[in-house]
């Protein structure tokens, strides 16, 4: 009986459920809530029922990412998804991100362009750049045909996410965990590099 405590003991835990530091967050598990559309925020204001979709998905240093929130009017993809360009939706929120805090939870913004989030109680930002929306476009080369300095080459497709990656973190603050894997490079040399490693997987899958 004591050799299996001491074998239950040793067993390692899952990779997955191991502790994980994100800049100055100290998550205790490496599984996350990824942002999901779900058109239940009608007239473009969260919803109370929210709160407990998300506090139940809230576990204690775990993090979250709510849905994709409009920035904007004119920013909404879908009908019926949460903004925080207004007071009311602000408000709105409040409860909802309070409830994640009061669980210990770790809560993100999902933000469609750039936004106003850094008084609204929420933990850090996540930019959308996917999908086919506003930063998407700009660094396809099948629908950013620029001849300005965000066209063109691939430097200047790069060149709009950046800027707004920088305006998001001067607006809320920024805490970079160091990464020697990028040492010595700037951001829009990692950014590029990433750029060109989409282009090998997209040439590849045309291919293939």
């Amino acid at each position: 009986m004591g050799n299996i405590g001491q074998q239950q003991e040793e067993t390692p835990k899952m990779p997955l459920l191991s502790p994980y530091t994100m800049g100055k967050f100290q998550l205790s598990h490496r599984i996350v809530l990824a942002p999901l559309t779900r058109e239940r925020s009608f007239g473009n204001v969260p919803q109370p029922l929210a709160t407990l979709y998300y506090s139940q998905r809230t576990t204690r240093r775990g993090l979250l990412i709510a849905e994709a929130t409009g920035v904007s009017d004119t920013a909404q993809g879908y009908p019926d998804t949460p903004g925080i360009w207004t007071k009311e939706q602000v408000e709105a929120w409040k409860p909802i991100v309070e409830a994640d805090h009061a669980k210990g939870g770790i809560f993100f913004c999902q933000i469609w362009n750039v936004g106003r989030v850094s008084h609204k109680g929420f933990d850090g930002v996540e930019i959308h750049g996917a999908h086919g929306f506003l930063i998407d476009h700009f660094m396809k080369y099948q629908v950013n045909d620029r001849t300005d300095q965000y066209g063109g080459s691939l430097e200047n497709l790069c060149r709009f996410a950046l800027e707004l990656v920088e305006e998001v973190a001067i607006e809320i603050g920024v805490d970079i965990k160091e990464c020697k894997t990028y040492e010595h490079k700037t951001p829009l040399m990692v950014l590029i590099q990433a750029c060109k490693l989409i282009r090998v997987y997209e040439n590849r899958e045309r291919r293939e």
